[in-house]
């Protein structure tokens, strides 16, 4: 149960939607910033386009790198919009709502930033649509339904495409909130958005049957999308990648990235647009606590995978793990991701004060992505190294300037998107804070009424 803090409707419109209608200075200036690091971004892909894959210092024996690790880095966080807006709403979970909408976003633009990786990647990317999509009928060249170039593409526009439905959906009473406190071209945009809403009851029934079918039809797609990722490298021949176990394994990791990407976003929120009634140590509390759920299920699969591979015993698979595990700077790497990923989260079991610290999580929700980032590096590299399948003659790897900027520059660019929707449309959704509100009861602790008890 969490004490709620009673806000009224007026304050809510107010104050949530504050950054609308008005443009803070810090606005401004990290969109600035982040505008010119995007810019910096956008250009080395052009030059890459240009020049060619060879810019970038990629060759046999390690050719995909920095590129594809980040892909599935940001299909992991994807996953924090499904996991937080569809499960917890599914389950009726009060502590939810602050943190749906913009958990819902950053599915969106983390699905829209891992697009551009094999985009990148593949030279060559006006040819990509030809060979993916069987458009060309007439001389009937279909392409092969086996090969994870139509997986991936076919299951991330798929997983984009409903959660754009969902984020829209969720929006649309908030348009409408937006397009009778507007004026001229505001409200004839938000109206147009709001496609006519007055807040009828049937309207709500619809918008809350809306929001359920849409929950329980984006979960397959949820699992699917970063089965489907792991099976890009589990369907190979590369050992140390055909693992049957990566499914589940990569799936319950992209949960994991989600759920501290969430966390550090929630923070951020809080502090930059001033949501102190509406993010509370409860929200960073529960947070934490599914955070440790889901690292403890992480660890099990990523034991699993160790014991897959050492079970049977082969040179192959044994060579790569000692690799992994005892080869500088791989096990350096390995020690670092190993402690950031599971044993800092998991230890939040035994400090309540940590996991209800602002600066602490921020902290944590931090390391444990970078945790994240360099598990999938672990993962895809070291089995590219080997330069004799035979001898087990290794190379080495080092990710040139052309990555690194590619890399940073996604960040810069989830960044720029979601304070770029946060300047036109509210992060935290006006009608479910207005619900909530709706459910808030009158309790007596000891001889003094308390406001504010939510039943979980």
């Amino acid at each position: 149960m969490y004490y709620r803090r009673t806000v009224s409707d007026a304050q809510i419109n107010r104050e949530l939607l504050d950054v609308v209608f008005r443009t803070p200075v810090w606005w401004v200036v990290i969109v600035s910033i982040l505008g010119l690091l995007v810019a910096v971004f956008m250009s080395t892909f052009g030059l890459l386009m240009n020049q060619g894959l060879g810019l970038t210092g990629l060759n046999r024996p390690v050719f995909w790198g920095f590129l594809i690790t980040n892909f599935i880095f940001w299909v992991g966080i994807s996953h924090a919009g499904v996991m937080i807006s569809a499960i917890l709403r599914l389950s009726q979970a009060e502590w939810r709502r602050p943190m749906v909408r913009a958990a819902e976003t950053m599915t969106v633009f983390s699905l829209m930033t891992a697009l551009l990786m094999p985009v990148m990647h593949a030279g060559r990317p006006w040819r990509i649509f030809y060979w993916v999509f069987p458009y060309d009928f007439a001389r009937g060249i279909w392409p092969d339904v086996r090969s994870p170039l139509v997986w991936d593409p076919t299951a991330i526009i798929t997983y984009l495409t409903s959660s754009s439905l969902f984020v829209f959906t969720a929006l649309i009473p908030d348009f409408a909130v937006i397009r009778d406190r507007a004026t001229g071209w505001r409200k004839a945009i938000y109206g147009a958005l709001a496609m006519n809403w007055r807040g009828t009851p049937q309207q709500w029934k619809l918008q809350g049957i809306a929001g359920i079918l849409l929950s329980a039809l984006i979960l397959p797609v949820f699992v699917s999308v970063h089965s489907i990722v792991s099976w890009d490298f589990g369907v190979s021949l590369v050992p140390g990648w055909h693992v049957s176990v990566f499914a589940p394994y990569f799936v319950i990791g992209a949960v994991l990235s989600g759920v501290s990407a969430v966390l550090t976003l929630m923070i951020l929120m809080r502090f930059l647009f001033k949501l102190q009634n509406y993010i509370w140590e409860e929200h960073i509390d529960a947070l934490g606590r599914l955070l440790i759920v889901v690292a403890i299920g992480w660890h099990f699969l990523f034991w699993l995978d160790i014991v897959f591979a050492l079970w049977t015993a082969e040179s192959v698979e044994t060579t790569y793990w000692q690799l992994r595990l005892l080869t500088p700077p791989w096990s350096w790497l390995f020690l670092l991701f190993y402690v950031f990923s599971f044993v800092i989260p998991t230890s939040l079991w035994l400090f309540r004060k940590v996991r209800r610290s602002f600066v602490w999580m921020f902290w944590i929700s931090i390391l444990v992505n970078i945790g994240m980032f360099l598990e999938r590096l672990i993962i895809i590299v070291p089995p590219l190294m080997n330069k004799d399948a035979f001898t087990f003659q290794f190379g080495t790897y080092r990710p040139s300037i052309v990555e690194l900027i590619i890399v940073g520059g996604t960040f810069a660019l989830v960044a720029f998107l979601l304070l770029m929707f946060g300047k036109f449309f509210p992060l935290i959704p006006l009608w479910e804070e207005k619900e909530g509100q709706r459910l808030v009861e009158t309790v007596k602790v000891g001889n003094v009424e308390v406001p504010a008890m939510i039943k979980e």
